[in-house]
């Protein structure tokens, strides 16, 4: 008979069953949402509802507990600086467990697990990378700072670019020749280009 013997067997050994509920409440608690089957996700709500409330109790005694069966101190640490904040107003029922539909390949039904006061956490940091991104643009644009100077470069650059296409071309030896001849003088005349014909005319021997 199995008086006394609550929770799920899943067709594994004692040890087996509790180091796989072990690494899901880990992982659960370290980054706040995790996908699993629905009826793994069913008993974990019980592991992380009592994890909760020993870091709202908050004492040695209830750390040294979690630490048995959290693997990672660091997340136990973190869980328990933030339990009475995150979790003081409400007494129970600390997870939310949202059915999302079936696994391919053995359509086992698959439920996410998250726990619950990590929208407002999500919200503040969105606002905190807005208002740091409105900082960084409001800096750039005010004058004598570094982005505006580097910005001001290229600018300077294209005047000078342009400044320089404005600039008057030589004027070409035609229109000078031109010139000379509306002043009187005479111009010079253009030497006569001679055929490769005549050029072995006047070279062969008479």
């Amino acid at each position: 008979m199995r008086h006394r013997k609550a929770g799920l067997k899943l067709s594994r050994k004692t040890g087996h069953l509790k180091a796989l509920f072990r690494n899901l409440v880990t992982s659960l608690l370290k980054y706040d949402r995790i996908r699993t089957t629905d009826t793994k996700a069913k008993e974990l709500r019980r592991w992380a509802d009592h994890m909760v409330t020993l870091a709202k109790r908050g004492d040695l005694h209830a750390r040294r507990q979690a630490l048995a069966i959290v693997q990672e101190p660091s997340v136990v640490h973190r869980l328990f600086e933030k339990a009475a904040e995150r979790f003081g107003k409400v007494s129970g029922g600390y997870t939310r467990i949202t059915k999302v539909g079936f696994r391919p390949g053995d359509a086992a039904p698959m439920t996410l697990v998250e726990l619950i006061g990590g929208e407002e956490e999500t919200k503040k940091k969105k606002g905190k990378k807005k208002a740091a991104g409105a900082k960084k643009k409001t800096a750039a644009k005010a004058p004598g700072t570094p982005a505006a100077t580097a910005a001001a470069k290229p600018a300077a650059k294209a005047e000078k670019a342009a400044g320089a296409g404005e600039k008057p071309k030589r004027a070409p030896r035609k229109k000078a020749v031109a010139e000379k001849a509306t002043d009187g003088e005479t111009p010079p005349a253009a030497p006569v280009k001679k055929t490769r014909a005549k050029k072995k005319a006047e070279e062969k021997p008479e």
